[in-house]
């Protein structure tokens, strides 16, 4: 599936090869029009959609292009915080979600330390950055580490004080 993120960074890539920054200009502002009309129209629909049944809204926010549409154009009904704890639903991660904080969603791993893999990091980062493309980045921490130094007290503990007056 194509996602937003990815059709923006194909559209960036080819205005600078196409145009090698002379003519940059007019080639963005023919894709801000055209960005305009789009979403223009996008706008009107979901307005129609919203007058007769808010839950179609909600609908069209679940298919993973169609919300970054709306994402894209500002009608999305969720928020990215919103947005970011249905992906994590979705992939079944316990990652807690810590909030994003200048652009960058940051996650921490539940369970033991060192559980992560690139494999499930970069599954993550992807899942985060489609369901919220207006995100910057992805930083996964894990868990602070515990330890357990010892089973109690070592015996006759406290048997020294116990006797004296206080």
């Amino acid at each position: 599936m194509t996602s937003v993120r990815a059709v923006g960074d194909r559209v960036e890539e080819l205005l600078g090869v196409l145009l090698g920054g002379a003519g940059r200009e007019p080639a963005e502002e023919l894709v801000r029009q055209l960005m305009d009309l789009y979403g223009e129209g996008l706008a009107r629909v979901v307005g129609v959609l919203r007058a007769r049944d808010p839950a179609l809204v909600d609908a069209l926010a679940e298919d993973g292009l169609l919300s970054g549409l709306l994402v894209l154009h500002d009608l999305h009904p969720h928020n990215a915080d919103v947005r970011i704890r249905h992906a994590l639903d979705r992939l079944g991660s316990d990652a807690e979600f810590l909030g994003v904080d200048g652009g960058v969603a940051r996650l921490r791993r539940a369970g033991s330390r060192g559980c992560g893999s690139s494999a499930s990091d970069a599954l993550l980062e992807t899942a985060l950055l489609d369901a919220a493309p207006e995100l910057t980045g992805v930083e996964i921490a894990e868990p602070a580490a515990l330890f357990q130094i010892g089973m109690g007290p070592p015996p006759g503990w406290g048997a020294a004080t116990e006797g004296r007056a206080s």
